[in-house]
């Protein structure tokens, strides 16, 4: 061991400074942890009102909230995630399948209208005959389409900041500071030494 590695073991304040910096970014580091960790419930519980077709609005806010405040939350991490990562797959899903219901069921009542009209229209045809191009105008006319539902309306992406004053930003923060007085401390003592 060097004099300079002996001399800054013996040494009470960079010792202390080194342990205080070690403990501060350990404990940063899981702050950070547990601030994805925590992005990952929230991100469950929307899932889980999507699939329970429940209140959705609830855990998407708080989870925009907490992905906003805190670092180490972004819900899509990783080069083949799912952009946007939060998708309300279910709740389009059943859109999309009530408005087809929709358009069949009004569809069905247009062509039950279609072939009373055109009955009372051509009262001496047979089915078929005069009355299936009457039919055919009668549904065109009035049946309906289905409305496109745009489903980027279900679609969420949230970005996390770089840095927050969040226990794991505080806490990185300090380390980061800690880490600067060990080397500039380390900086006097070769300059010491120099002398």
């Amino acid at each position: 061991m060097s004099r300079l590695a002996k001399k800054m073991a013996t040494d009470k304040t960079s010792v202390t400074l080194v342990i205080i910096f070690f403990f501060v970014a350990v404990c940063g580091l899981m702050a950070l942890r547990n601030n994805n960790v925590t992005m990952i419930e929230l991100r469950d519980k929307v899932y889980q009102a999507d699939m329970q077709n429940s209140d959705v609005e609830t855990p998407l806010r708080e989870l925009r909230q907490y992905i906003h405040s805190h670092m180490n939350t972004d819900p899509a991490s990783g080069s083949n995630a799912i952009r946007p990562p939060i998708q309300l797959k279910y709740r389009y899903e059943r859109l999309v399948a009530a408005e087809k219901q929709r358009v069949a069921d009004t569809n069905t009542r247009v062509y039950t209208e279609a072939q009373a009209y055109c009955e009372r229209q051509n009262p001496n045809s047979v089915s078929g005959g005069s009355r299936v191009p009457c039919i055919e105008q009668y549904v065109s006319q009035n049946g309906v389409r289905e409305n496109p539902i745009p489903d980027s309306l279900y679609k969420f992406d949230f970005v996390s900041p770089r840095f927050t004053f969040d226990v794991a930003g505080s806490a990185l923060l300090l380390a980061a500071v800690l880490f600067m007085a060990v080397v500039g401390r380390l900086i006097y003592m070769i300059f010491l030494r120099a002398r």
